[in-house]
């Protein structure tokens, strides 16, 4: 002990003569959470995502899902490693800039430790073969969201989270990124996705579709669907237009009637929020009893059977679509702002409604403003009040009272601007507060604030 002590000793004196003393370098593992307590675990720190390169093979016989993905990233720290969210999933190898990597999983978490350390404001590809059987995840306040096994294909489809269950991803709304999807599945079938089609080659009994959104996108809104669909391939206002209805509805069904109706939808909803935000419009009908609720999935949202049961619905159809201004173009920055794409696209219901001859906006605003319990705030209404009244149809109210206030000029400047100037990104309610007043030239905080978190019914406008 007693010459261990002289070595130290001695240790510390050549230190301190040639100045070299410890240091930390600054490398540090990348955070393995987005920090959103909305959704602990999901999300990844220590780099931004610019461009997923996805190449799926899906077997409906099997249920099997192989995969290789290509994500190309910047990192905005100095890491020593980074993680990946991928559930259930098993990894084969890891590449970082060509180089194999180590890799781990850990829970969801894929954790990656390349050959050499990344610099901060570095440029890095990792190249990810993985295959497996998908399945949903579950979240008991949440439900569940994920790749789904049919029986004629699969249905990736959830929100908040869903994408981690078939690709690895760096799975929160803040990191948006541009996606080229390949989706190769037997013939006969359709792999729908996001973005423009890309065409489809036929080859040894294996059709391969390819989608590229070239607009950033969050994660959740990534979708593939795999099955016997009728698909119907146009051109809308100079682009591709592609809506799908499941061969299981009827051909004259109300959801092939609703669907039919996207591109007006698209452009009652351009003339009062602005241009269009993506190359390609659809949608796709769905005829699984399992999913209970329609998707605003970037450029095609998916809609399930359920609404079109009591015939054509033309209101899902505006909500959803007024998501691709609302949450998709500009998405939330974090999820306690989720009444941003919420409350916008359920007052878009209520323009709708009133453009297509049913009850005016005023009138909706009206009956849902007897009907709401102001208990529940719209901003940060927790995770168990994620996608309850008081982020829809509060949030609508709130959107209508702002209306009323400002008036129509002032109040449409506002939204064609927000999503003109915002388009790609994402935001908080206070950076729309912010850019409401600098339109509108007054103070506007203390009105929202009392229609969004005020625990009392404000003044009926």
């Amino acid at each position: 002990m007693r010459q261990l002590r002289r070595y130290a000793a001695a240790l510390v004196t050549v230190l301190l003569v040639t100045g070299c003393t410890p240091r930390d370098d600054g490398y540090r593992a990348g955070a393995a959470d987005a920090g959103d307590p909305y959704v602990p675990g999901s999300g990844n720190g220590g780099y931004n995502v610019g461009d997923y390169r996805l190449r799926v093979r899906y077997d409906p016989a099997t249920d099997r899902l192989t995969g290789q993905a290509t994500v190309t990233a910047t990192t905005t720290a100095k890491l020593s490693r980074f993680n990946l969210d991928l559930a259930g999933l098993t990894v084969d190898s890891v590449r970082v800039d060509g180089a194999a990597a180590r890799h781990r999983h850990d829970g969801a978490e894929l954790v990656v430790t390349p050959a050499h350390r990344l610099d901060s404001g570095r440029r890095f590809t990792v190249d990810i073969a993985y295959g497996g059987v998908p399945a949903p995840v579950t979240d008991g306040e949440l439900g569940s969201g994920g790749l789904l096994a049919t029986a004629d294909g699969a249905i990736a489809l959830g929100q908040p989270v869903s994408a981690s269950t078939w690709f690895p991803v760096n799975d929160h709304p803040s990191d948006k990124a541009t996606y080229d999807i390949e989706v190769t599945v037997p013939d006969g079938l359709a792999a729908l996705s996001n973005g423009v089609p890309k065409g489809r080659t036929s080859t040894g009994g294996w059709t391969t579709w390819r989608w590229v959104e070239a607009t950033p996108m969050a994660s959740y809104l990534t979708t593939l669907v795999i099955g016997d669909y009728r698909v119907d391939t146009s051109t809308h206002a100079g682009k591709p237009m592609v809506t799908a209805v499941a061969a299981a509805l009827p051909t004259d069904g109300p959801a092939a009637a609703s669907l039919a109706r996207t591109g007006a939808v698209v452009d009652f909803l351009a003339s009062r929020f602005g241009p269009y935000p993506f190359d390609s419009y659809g949608g796709i009908a769905i005829a699984d009893d399992r999913i209970r609720y329609a998707l605003e999935t970037q450029s095609r949202p998916v809609y399930g059977p359920g609404f079109f049961r009591s015939g054509a619905n033309g209101k899902v159809i505006a909500h959803e679509l007024a998501h691709q201004w609302f949450g998709d173009a500009v998405s939330v920055a974090r999820w306690s702002d989720i009444w941003l794409n919420e409350g916008f696209a359920t007052y878009a219901e209520w323009l709708w409604e009133e453009h297509d001859g049913g009850r005016t906006a005023q009138r909706n605003a009206e009956l849902q403003y007897a009907a709401t319990d102001w208990s529940r705030p719209s901003v940060d209404p927790g995770r168990s009040g994620m996608f309850g009244d008081a982020v829809y149809k509060r949030g609508a109210l709130a959107v209508h009272a702002l209306r009323r206030t400002v008036g129509d000029d002032a109040f449409f400047r506002i939204l064609r601007g927000w999503v003109a100037e915002r388009r790609g990104g994402n935001a908080t309610t206070d950076d729309f507060v912010a850019y409401a007043e600098g339109v509108a030239d007054r103070p506007l905080k203390p009105l929202l604030d009392a229609w969004l978190i005020g625990t009392g019914a404000p003044t009926p406008l």
